[in-house]
């Protein structure tokens, strides 16, 4: 039984949304976009969201709307993916990297805190697997470092503080307190890339919460600006009769989203209750599964978090990095998908280049050794689960590491 990591789950109404789309002849950015942004925000409660090509750019557009630039220092996780870190190298800003808690995938927040000094002026957190991170305690922190605080531009004068962004690629349709990922931080970045659980194949998101002082349409406007050449006249709008005249504002960037990817969202969002309700019920046999063996596992819905469910992590207690990697060969010889999410950032060449050192963050390390990445996905099978589960377990026994 074959079991891939995890395809994207495409249906009927997908495709004839996208082939609506083709043979509308309004292929690129357009009103299936604005359709989407709008539902976005009827999704999660917010007032706004802008359509990207991916969570990168709109994990830089975030950052260029902050004011962050030369001389500017961002703090991001270890235990990440480099998409959370190389957007503050795009906007010329300072990379500083904290370390996890022991046994968390969640930055040390007591490190963090000492982290800040006057030139900090954002704090990426990571939802990972789309388990929403502690922003309460991140707001905690950076209102006790205002008094260190030197505001650059219109929304850091508007917020006083250092400020608090999500990197929310897996945490799309995940709540904390009733509150959607998207509406906590004060920036917050979606992924619809082909693996999430949400999809355009390709594209991303950015939202934000209403910050007084700055108007959401002026920073709705903003970030349309960034995304297409800061061209004052998106395509749309110049194919009105006689609405050629435009004007570019600022040399920009190309990172919109089209509306044949839109349509794909729009699609999606239609059914995505259901993907969620069952990716729920596949993680939710591996959590039971597994942790009766002393399997260590993302706890994705425990009260008040309800999480996406986008990753199922697990850790083997005891377990070296070359055990660890010897049964996701041994799952693979079974026609088993595994993966690793991922590679703490200082193990990475490019972050090495940057005089970054793994033996600086210990318990990033840790976490990565013994974790293994299952697969999970919305249109896997009772069987196809279940089989994983088995084989996993066998694996693990026959290694000698449960």
């Amino acid at each position: 039984m074959k079991v891939p990591f995890s395809p994207p789950d495409i249906s009927e109404l997908e495709i004839a949304k996208v082939t609506e789309v083709l043979q509308s002849g309004w292929i690129t950015t357009g009103p299936v976009v604005k359709e989407f942004e709008a539902k976005i925000c009827e999704f999660l409660g917010c007032n706004k969201a802008v359509a990207l090509s991916s969570a990168t750019a709109a994990l830089e557009g975030a950052l260029r709307m902050i004011g962050v630039g030369e001389g500017d220092e961002v703090i991001v996780p270890a235990y990440t993916y480099t998409a959370t870190a190389s957007p503050v190298i795009h906007v010329g800003g300072t990379l500083k990297i904290c370390d996890v808690a022991e046994g968390s995938f969640e930055m040390d927040y007591d490190k963090l805190a000492d982290m800040i000094n006057e030139n900090t002026k954002a704090i990426v957190a990571v939802d990972l697997g789309g388990i929403i991170a502690d922003y309460e305690r991140l707001y905690e922190i950076v209102e006790s470092k205002k008094d260190l605080f030197k505001a650059n531009g219109k929304v850091q004068e508007a917020l006083g503080r250092v400020a608090v962004v999500a990197d929310g690629a897996h945490s799309f349709g995940s709540s904390k307190n009733g509150v959607m990922a998207g509406c906590i931080a004060d920036f917050t970045s979606f992924s619809f890339h082909a693996v999430k659980n949400l999809t355009t194949a390709e594209g991303g998101a950015i939202t934000w919460k209403t910050i007084p002082g700055v108007d959401d349409d002026e920073l709705y406007k903003d970030l349309q600006l960034y995304s297409l050449h800061g061209q004052s006249k998106d395509a749309l709008a110049k194919n009105k009769a006689g609405a050629w005249e435009y004007d570019v504002l600022y040399p920009a960037y190309k990172c919109n989203m089209t509306n044949i990817n839109a349509a794909i969202g729009v699609a999606q969002l239609e059914r995505y209750d259901a993907l969620l309700a069952r990716r729920r019920q596949l993680n939710e046999n591996y959590y039971n599964a597994f942790t009766a063996e002393g399997i260590i596992c993302m706890e994705h819905y425990k009260a008040p978090m309800n999480s996406t469910g986008h990753l199922f992590l697990v850790r083997i207690p005891g377990a070296s990095a070359e055990q660890r990697n010897q049964i996701i060969e041994d799952m693979a010889a079974e026609e088993i998908a595994c993966n690793v999410h991922y590679k703490p950032l200082p193990m990475l060449t490019a972050y090495k280049n940057l005089g970054f050192d793994i033996k600086d963050y210990p318990n990033a390390y840790k976490q990565f050794e013994n974790l293994i990445s299952i697969p999970v996905f919305s249109t896997m099978t009772d069987e196809q689960n279940a089989f994983v589960i088995e084989k996993f377990i066998e694996c693990c026994k026959k290694r000698g590491l449960i």
